[in-house]
């Protein structure tokens, strides 16, 4: 049986301004958040980390030696990286959230985005641990559930939330969410 493990990283300025996110660091909340990650979360297993500084940031935090995997990388937000949902057209937001193949921001879209995490966790591969972003998790467990993609609006997970997944003979199992 194949175990994930994915956690949420720890807080930036944009986790806390609602902003679409850069490649920001951890702020000092999250920082301080981030040492206090049970290590028990991580024994036995390989930790996978999505390439940007804030995930790297709550991996190394706790000492951490991880795989990066480009994979796990949240979503490309395109021309809306940094700014806050406020600022952005509310029209094209509309589209964006509405409409799983529009991408106003010239990034992905939320289609393309759910099939790339989709195709990270078919493929296979040994129980981990994986430091990311809340999207892919929404994006993981709406598969994992076999949901349709509109349910990834409705997933709710907090900077350092632990979801765990299952998988047994290509059936995935949600086994606890943003704990």
């Amino acid at each position: 049986m194949r175990r994930l493990l994915l956690v949420r990283h720890a807080s930036t300025s944009a986790t806390r301004a609602g902003a679409f996110p850069l490649d920001e660091p951890l702020d000092e909340h999250g920082q301080a958040e981030a040492a206090r990650l049970p290590a028990v979360l991580f024994e036995g297993c390989e930790v996978v980390c999505s390439p940007a500084l804030r995930c790297r940031q709550t991996a190394a935090a706790v000492g951490l030696t991880i795989r990066l995997e480009p994979e796990v990388a949240e979503c490309d937000f395109g021309s809306w990286g940094g700014a806050t949902l406020a600022a952005v057209d509310p029209a094209q937001a509309r589209a964006w959230m509405t409409d799983p193949d529009a991408a106003p921001h010239g990034g992905e879209t939320l289609r393309g985005f759910a099939a790339r995490i989709a195709r990270w966790l078919d493929a296979g591969g040994e129980s981990a641990t994986v430091i990311t972003h809340g999207g892919v998790v929404r994006a993981a467990v709406v598969h994992a559930l076999g949901a349709p993609l509109d349910a990834f609006w409705k997933i709710a997970v907090g900077p350092l939330s632990v979801t765990e997944l299952a998988c047994d003979d290509g059936a995935w199992t949600l086994r606890r969410l943003g704990v």
